[in-house]
């Protein structure tokens, strides 16, 4: 058993998250913890709300709430959205909460004293009109790199490239749209990244395993020069900067960048301080709890620490946030793998809540249960490029995968035992060369579904899962037990049992991505110790089943999507664009 670190990257406060949001970080970070738990592994799976900075208080403005009340409102309902599309988190926390405000402001204390801090006058963007600076998202206006004309004032989202406030044109106040703005003076604290780049560009270097996309993305950084950055900012909402510490930059608040990724650390320190829920080991010390997963120097050396991301995040934490850990001068755990995801698009273009384009996850699970947002996500994850989500691939993967495949193996096997063997795991018949060729099938088929995984190859495991389904509709087709249960019963009472023992494998490694569907699967043979299993390529090989035992009939596992649904949907979410034009 080994043991794995699992967060994704945190979902911001203002707003439920759309399905691209879920399959670039939350999800894939789900099925690999699931995929981890079910081959036995010690799995820490952490994730928070990133509730700092700019949007929340634009956000809380908009909503007519306070920032305080309209975070820990919003923490609430992307927790329940989380957890009914499966999301098994062992924590959920907060970064507005004391442990990140403790570990921010330690971090922050000892970049100071290992030299990597220092105070700056930089000029600020002024709102008269607004009577307050504006830093970061409060000012919107034209990308100078690539000429978007709604740029924020922290990163231009068309082209990627971050900026500061002062390098947008015509410029303009996000919260009056007031364009009467003039620079101040502001004093400020800056990380000195340009003094660890060195040091961060060698740890990089030892990550040849990393996907490609994440290696291009640190090293186009890395290549371009890694400037030093401010990391605090004139607000009233966010984490006080200590004035005892820094009483040049008293009454700011640190940056949401600086903060956020220090977050991770807080929400392990959240789930110890309630008392590690879920965890199998007990540790009665606090403090042991939390080096175990965080310090290289108490224990945290034999932890792989796995991060799930879309590639605008990327920067953050193969650069910013390693900064922090390593010019802390401390033993902290650094990031072993860092799977990140393109963008997932909707019919190409960008989910809009303003422009009612696409689809949002409190709508998903209007519309159906969560394996079917799952299954499609996942089989369609936006690796290798970006990928685009339309109702026809959507009802594609559900008609033809979920309920044609999967489903329509489960139901005419368990329809053929409860019919010719009244409910029972038959007994008799001796298999032969058939039966040998479907081991091999099985086993090979197995034995790449758990190498992708391994490796984070979300499509080509989908891919391998996909081909185990579709092996015992072939196997079924082959065998016919409803014909030969006429002539040769012991014939029959083989191959169903052989249908009934792939009908477990299907469940233990469908699991990580359908977890509600393989648990009614689970359902069928209750008497089966179904936690004795490990998901590895030795499942194939096991001989699960006991004659004799009852099965279960279970509900059809997935239901098909009508062409009046998806015309329905289409009107609801935006459709195609190109075929409104």
């Amino acid at each position: 058993m080994s043991r794995h670190l699992i967060t994704s990257a945190l979902p911001y406060i203002n707003g439920v998250k759309h399905l691209g949001n879920l399959v670039g970080s939350m999800l894939p970070a789900d099925v690999y913890s699931r995929f981890l738990r079910a081959q036995g592994h010690e799995v820490l799976f952490v994730c928070a709300t990133d509730e700092h900075g700019t949007p929340a208080e634009l956000a809380a403005r908009d909503a007519g709430q306070g920032v305080a009340e309209f975070c820990a409102e919003q923490h609430e309902v992307q927790k329940a959205l989380g957890e009914r599309f499966g999301l098994s988190w062992d924590w959920f926390g907060r970064t507005s909460r004391p442990q990140n405000h403790i570990y921010t402001n330690h971090m922050a204390r000892r970049l100071r004293d290992e030299g990597y801090l220092d105070i700056r006058s930089t000029e600020q963007i002024y709102s008269a009109q607004d009577g307050r600076f504006l830093p970061d998202r409060y000012v919107v206006g034209t990308c100078p790199n690539c000429g978007y004309e709604r740029a924020r004032g922290d990163q231009c989202e068309n082209c990627g490239k971050q900026l500061d406030p002062t390098d947008l044109i015509e410029p303009r106040s996000a919260i009056s749209g007031s364009t009467d703005l003039e620079v101040r003076e502001s004093s400020h604290i800056f990380l000195r990244q340009s003094a660890l780049a060195d040091r961060i560009r060698a740890w990089v270097d030892t990550k040849d395993d990393w996907p490609s996309l994440t290696r291009a993305i640190a090293y186009k950084w890395l290549d371009e020069g890694l400037e030093d950055r401010g990391i605090t900012r004139d607000l009233d909402w966010g984490i006080p900067v200590d004035p005892v510490d820094f009483p040049e930059a008293a009454g700011k608040v640190w940056y949401v960048w600086f903060d956020a990724p220090i977050g991770y650390l807080g929400a392990v320190q959240e789930w110890v301080d309630a008392g590690s829920p879920g965890s199998s080991v007990d540790i009665d010390d606090p403090d042991s709890a939390f080096n175990r997963w965080w310090r290289t120097d108490h224990g945290a050396d034999d932890v792989h620490y796995t991060q799930f991301m879309g590639k605008d995040n990327v920067p953050f934490h193969t650069l910013s946030f390693p900064a922090t850990l390593i010019g802390s001068g401390e033993d902290w755990k650094l990031v072993d793998t860092l799977k990140s995801f393109n963008w997932l698009t909707y019919y190409g273009g960008k989910f809009s809540t303003s422009e009612h384009r696409g689809v949002f996850m409190s709508d998903a699970l209007e519309l159906l249960p969560a394996d079917y947002w799952r299954w499609y996500l996942l089989s369609n994850a936006p690796e290798s490029d970006d990928s685009s989500f339309t109702w026809e691939l959507f009802s594609t993967a559900v008609n033809k995968e979920l309920v044609g495949t999967l489903g329509n193996f489960v139901n005419r096997t368990l329809t053929q035992v409860t019919r010719h063997f009244d409910g029972v795991i038959p007994q008799g018949g001796e298999p032969d060369q058939i039966e040998a060729d479907l081991q091999v099938q099985i086993s090979e088929r197995l034995a790449f579904f758990v190498e992708k995984m391994e490796h984070l190859e979300y499509r080509k495991a989908a891919t391998a899962l996909r081909s185990i389904w579709s092996t015992g509709n072939v196997y079924l087709e082959t065998r016919e037990p409803w014909k030969t249960v006429k002539e040769d019963k012991e014939r029959t009472a083989c191959t169903l049992r052989h249908a009934l023992e792939l009908l477990v494998i299907s469940s233990i490694a469908s699991e990580p991505f359908i977890p509600t569907a393989a648990r009614a699967m689970r359902e069928v043979v209750p008497s089966l110790d179904w936690d004795s299993f490990a998901l590895d390529k030795s499942l194939a090989h096991m001989s699960k089943l006991t004659p004799g035992d009852r099965i279960e009939s279970i509900p059809l596992l997935f239901n098909k999507v009508a062409p009046e649904q998806l015309d329905e949907w289409k009107t609801r979410f935006g459709g195609n664009p190109a075929e409104t034009q």
